[in-house]
């Protein structure tokens, strides 16, 4: 094949130039370090508007042993030290409202299951006090004090039937410190000690200024200076004894608690740190065996591992090395199963992406969703993938001496989109090329008919539970009848468990066939029907003009160079949102912008004069058909095009979408990598289809 030629040709050169021999690549380039050697992923991180992914805990194990620290200007320092097998939590301390305390377990572990299902996530601990054991719930972490403070009432009200008296109170990360300690035992003893006086003592885990580890035992959790200096008169007539100091807030540490929260039909008790300080970053060395991550599916992931406080919530981020993070991506965004050619290609692209958002989301790279690339750590892993990630390693797209944001859809319709189809701007590395390998994506997809039931309703049923009938009705139309006794008809050809079926048919019934269509899938869907409310809650926000309160019509003014939707009018005014790819989220969530629109309450008649007249079902509207003169009015109303495509009337005057492509279209489609790899083109052919004016870079 021509790439294993180039690929001969090329070795020890930099770069292959796509659709051209071998070009080697400006050293001044090359010289830059343009693929990193390791990748920082964003498990969980909030960043407002921009990404909001977020947890009150993050609750992490390993099959191999494995420890936390922190790293200074010598490096690392492991702090605790922790068993194969054996599950620990984390959280940050920071502002939290301490919801109840308790001696019952059952009456804690209620209050927390109500919190569980709000914005205020629960945390439950264990602690000692007076020889009891108690119960000791939260809610939180909070971004600032006034956030915190602002939950107090909603907790108290959320948990009231737990309260019995008790008033939630914000607490936050301002502490005392009740001793130092050169062994955890010392400070178990002290602990302890002002445990039994009834109040509230941890043992704290910090690096020793001079090197190692000590121990301290904190009092309080205050969330202002104010009620710090009021525990500090508290405690001097509880446990006078006791000499409370300043806690250097700057001083990485580890709060020891015991975590009750994880189970809550069954008392589980696990170690729980909190990381204290206020630029702390916990680091969790790489195991070979990884890290299992509970609140994320409880996938398991390499590389190292950073826990730290970003905006007042937890931030988990993954640091892996680049090319195994690319064989998690590449096995999930698309299957393993593939050509390894189309492997190659996504490699590529995927490679280049994630170089391209180097630092975008501030203490991380990427993340590990969709709005970066899917990353499922070892889960998605496959020894095909792996192989074509290792060779096409260090491979990256560049244009005009940098790095390609190489974007990709899952299926672009059979042809692609122009830049200004989804972003409004020109950019020559994404224009409009065909794609005729995306229709493979629906190659062993069932058909479906559409059809009219005798009620006037219409829906669809899969081809393997009908059988066509050889009457006709007076306009030619044909009929059938179904095999299986409640065959349900749906909304659209797709099985959708959540969608109520439009009606059922039995062997015996009748209805008329108005088109046969393959199953919704990324190449070719059917979207709706969708009513006037449901349409202006979508469009809310996505742009600049005074909705009206009912939509009577909605029509695409304008398309770009692939046919994609780049104007659409809504009652005769232009929808202004902020780029063309924004009427996919503006209409309901479609998967492309590659669309038409079918309303089910109006239609088009063509007079003898060549006019046209838009017409709706509420209104009267007179023609000649084959028997005679009639009045079209209301649901049940068949009508045909000149095409002898049938369509039903539906005086509730919905909106259907019949549409092509799966996400923005832009740059490489996966599914149609996929059918040019079947046909024997290779991955440098494919990556010069889909990418314009590009290099194959290698460093």
């Amino acid at each position: 094949m021509k790439s294993k030629a180039l690929k001969w040709l090329c070795k020890g050169m930099l770069v292959a130039a796509v659709g051209i021999a071998c070009i080697p690549f400006p050293n001044k380039v090359m010289a830059a370090g343009l693929t990193p050697d390791s990748i920082r992923v964003a498990i969980f991180l909030d960043l407002g508007n921009t990404y909001k992914s977020t947890t009150q805990a993050v609750t992490l194990q390993s099959v191999s042993p494995w420890s936390a620290g922190f790293n200074g200007n010598d490096g690392y320092h492991p702090l605790i030290n922790i068993s194969q097998s054996t599950q620990v939590r984390f959280s940050i301390d920071s502002f939290r409202v301490k919801v109840l305390e308790t001696n019952d377990w059952k009456t804690a572990a209620a209050a927390s299951q109500k919190l569980a299902t709000t914005s205020d996530k629960p945390l439950l601990f264990s602690s000692t006090l007076g020889g009891s054991m108690v119960y000791q719930l939260y809610s939180g972490p909070y971004a600032t004090e006034q956030a915190g403070r602002e939950a107090v009432n909603r907790v108290a009200q959320t948990a009231s039937a737990q309260l019995n008296g008790q008033v939630p109170s914000l607490k936050g990360s301002k502490h005392w410190s009740a001793g130092v300690y050169t062994t955890q035992a010392e400070a178990q003893t002290q602990q302890k000690f002002i445990q039994t006086a009834g109040y509230d003592a941890n043992t704290v885990i910090q690096s020793a200024p001079s090197g190692g580890t000590q121990y301290a035992v904190w009092v309080g959790e205050a969330a202002n200076d104010n009620e710090l200096a009021g525990i500090q008169q508290e405690m001097s007539q509880l446990v006078p004894s006791v000499t409370l100091s300043n806690v250097d807030p700057s001083i990485p540490a580890l709060i020891v608690r015991q975590d009750v929260g994880v189970n809550l039909t069954s008392l589980q008790t696990l170690d729980h740190y909190q990381i204290s300080g206020d630029t702390s970053k916990l680091w969790i060395p790489d195991r070979s065996s990884g890290i299992q991550v509970t609140e994320r599916s409880k996938r398991i992931y390499r590389g190292n591992w950073e826990i730290s406080s970003y905006n007042g919530q937890l931030a988990l981020v993954n640091e892996v090395p680049l090319e195994q993070y690319l064989y998690s991506v590449v096995g999930a965004e698309v299957p393993s199963s593939w050509p390894s050619e189309a492997l190659k290609t996504q490699a590529v692209a995927a490679r280049s992406y994630a170089v391209f958002q180097r630092n975008k989301f501030k203490v991380a790279d990427v993340v590990d969703t969709t709005l970066s690339q899917v990353y499922n750590g070892t889960s998605s892993e496959a020894a095909s993938v792996t192989k074509a990630v290792d060779d096409t390693k260090g491979e990256i797209l560049m244009k005009d001496g940098k790095v390609v944001e190489a974007i990709f859809s899952s299926n672009s319709g059979g042809i692609t989109a122009d830049s200004s189809e989804v972003w409004n701007s020109i950019d020559n590395t994404f224009t409009t090329v065909t794609s005729e390998g995306d229709l493979a994506a629906q190659k062993s997809l069932k058909m479906w008919y559409h059809v009219l039931l005798n009620n006037g309703l219409t829906g669809y049923v899969r081809e393997d539970n009908v059988k066509e009938l050889a009457t006709t009705t007076a306009a030619g139309l044909a009929q059938l009848t179904v095999t299986s006794t409640d065959t349900n008809v749906r909304v659209i050809p797709l099985v959708q468990s959540t969608v109520p079926a439009v009606s059922k048919l039995n062997p015996g019934n009748t209805a008329v066939i108005l088109d046969k269509v393959a199953e919704s899938n990324t190449y070719s869907w059917v979207r709706g029907p969708y009513t006037s409310a449901e349409l202006l809650k979508a469009m809310k926000g996505k742009g600049t003009i005074v909705l009206p309160t009912t939509i009577n019509s909605l029509d695409v003014t304008r398309r770009g160079p692939s046919g994609r939707v780049v104007e659409l009018q809504v009652n005769g005014q232009i929808l202004d949102v902020k780029y063309p790819d924004m009427f996919r989220s503006a209409l309901n969530g479609l998967p492309s912008t590659l669309f038409d629109i079918a309303s089910t309450g109006s239609y088009t008649v063509l007079g003898s004069d060549g006019v046209k007249v838009q017409a709706l079902t509420s209104s009267n509207t007179s023609v000649i058909s084959a028997s005679g003169t009639a009045s079209l009015k209301g649901t049940g109303t068949v009508i045909m095009n000149s095409e002898s495509k049938a369509a039903v009337l539906d005086a509730s005057d919905k909106f259907m979408f019949i549409g092509q492509g799966n996400g923005h279209g832009l740059g490489l489609s996966q599914w149609g990598a996929k059918g040019m790899a079947d046909a024997g083109n290779g991955y440098q052919d494919i990556l010069k289809h889909y990418y314009q004016n590009v290099t194959i870079a290698k460093e």
